[in-house]
């Protein structure tokens, strides 16, 4: 019989992990991805160290930014490349990639999503989808099949769809819009591959997320006919609704899903009730004064943005939980972020954070974001910035989430034009990417920019260096 390999002789038992030095750990780490590096920190004290080692992240940050030098062996390696992808998500930067251009109609955009590489942008009955390609537009899509204006348009996952067939797949989404002329349709692949009919009136919207478990996805839409309809998407062929609730007095602005519970939308009806009578699935309500500008839940609490205010309610009882936002005179605007306790509202030349920790009757803003001689229409919040623009300015503004301070303003006018020009009419970010429409005399404008690549840092720096949260102990500061 062979010998035993020697490295295995008198070891007395299987190999493990302990067994394994830092150096040949580290060469292993040189195979994974950034995710997989976080994954194993996290596991024990042993992968922990060799997972923060300078020589993993050196190469990391070598494949993230070929075009950048970091001498090798330097220390803090892992600090440099976690400062450099806050700065770039957070767009403080004066060179990223822009594209802009002008679209088929000139129509202003109504709405703009980002989905990988591509953008899809809605003009009147149309939408059109650009392939973004290096530095230049390469391919443009044309979605013709709506007889009327675009309400709403949301991405979801491929997989929750009938649509799925393989694992190669599992990275796409598909397009929802909903029209005016009472229909709503998916699209893939550049064809509306389903529609569904059965509102009695346009459909104003379409829930944030999919209802129901995977393998029986169901989409929810309202209208203006004040009906809540639910549709098939995990099942082919199934174009009429599987149910209708009623009860709604005027049509219906916004849908939105209950986190703690996938089955319930709000105005909240039980979608996995099984009875003869929709009107019985509903299985609580409620009211807040103002006009609706956003619903958002979280966990069993159902935010709701109205009038001036943003009022928390507590799902199982449908009652009012607390206050957490007052902004007077009128709200425009809504975001949140659970993970740091805080939302955003937008009202007129300004946005304002909050906590919602702070659950009071008169709550007090935690910073204060000047948009001066603009009503804040558009807002996006994620853990690194805070992105307002509106209707009646060029400039959109950027702070960052953890100190409020301003990090960028962009112009989006095109290179030359005048001051005396529309604001904006619509935005999308995602990551370290932004695009917008309007700004410009010609209808159909849109400005790109990627930051990803940056060198450059912003010349903008705020008169405040110091965090402007107006209290100590608030998240992130």
């Amino acid at each position: 019989m062979a010998d035993r390999p020697p490295q295995l002789a008198g070891h007395g038992g299987p190999r493990t992990l302990a067994d394994i030095d830092a150096d040949s750990l580290a060469h292993c780490f040189g195979f994974l991805g950034i995710r997989d590096v976080a994954n194993l920190a996290m596991t024990c004290k042993p992968l922990c160290r060799v997972a923060y080692s300078d020589s993993v992240w050196h190469r990391l940050f070598r494949e993230q930014w070929p075009h950048l030098s970091v001498s090798s062996g330097a220390p803090g390696v892992r600090e440099h490349y976690l400062a450099r992808h806050m700065a770039l998500h957070q767009l403080k930067f004066d060179d990223p990639l822009e594209i802009y251009f002008n679209t088929t109609y000139s129509i202003p955009a109504s709405h703009i999503l980002l989905d990988r590489n591509a953008i899809l942008l809605a003009q009147g009955s149309s939408i059109q989808r650009f392939q973004v390609n290096s530095s230049e537009i390469k391919d443009q899509e044309l979605l013709t099949a709506h007889g009327a204006r675009i309400t709403c348009m949301r991405l979801f996952p491929i997989e929750e769809t009938s649509l799925f067939r393989n694992v190669m797949q599992y990275e796409d989404n598909v397009l929802v819009t909903s029209s005016s002329d009472r229909t709503i349709r998916l699209w893939w692949k550049g064809r509306s591959q389903r529609c569904f009919r059965g509102h009695n009136g346009p459909v104003t919207t379409l829930a944030d997320t999919l209802l129901g478990n995977s393998g029986s996805k169901v989409l929810a839409s309202g209208g203006e006919d004040c009906t809540v309809r639910l549709w098939s998407v995990g099942a082919s062929g199934k174009q009429h609704p599987l149910l209708t609730y009623h009860g709604h007095e005027k049509p219906l602005s916004f849908l939105t899903v209950a986190r703690h519970r996938t089955s319930l939308l709000v105005r909240v009806w039980d979608t996995s009730a099984s009875s003869s009578s929709s009107l019985s699935s509903c299985v609580g309500m409620t009211s807040v004064s103002g006009s609706p500008v956003a619903l958002k839940c979280y966990d069993t609490l159902c935010y709701v943005a109205a009038g001036a205010s943003v009022t928390a309610i507590d799902l199982r009882t449908m009652r009012k939980a607390f206050t957490v936002a007052l902004h007077g005179p009128k709200l425009y605007s809504f975001e949140m972020l659970p993970s740091k306790w805080l939302i955003c509202s937008g009202g007129q030349d300004k946005a304002l954070l909050w906590d919602t920790r702070k659950n009071q009757e008169n709550p007090e803003p935690v910073a204060e974001l000047e948009l001066n001689h603009n009503r804040v229409t558009f807002l996006h919040m994620d853990p690194y910035k805070v992105v307002a623009g509106g209707p009646f300015g060029y400039k959109v503004n950027v702070w960052e989430t953890s100190t409020g301070c301003l990090a960028n303003s962009l112009d989006c006018r095109v290179p030359g034009e005048t001051e005396e020009i529309a604001g904006l009419s619509a935005m999308a970010v995602d990551g370290c990417r932004i695009v917008t429409g309007g700004c410009s005399e010609v209808p159909g404008f849109v400005y790109y920019r990627d930051f990803s690549n940056c060198c450059v840092p912003s010349s903008l720096v705020d008169d405040n260096t110091g965090s402007k949260f107006w209290e100590s102990d608030l998240p992130g500061v």
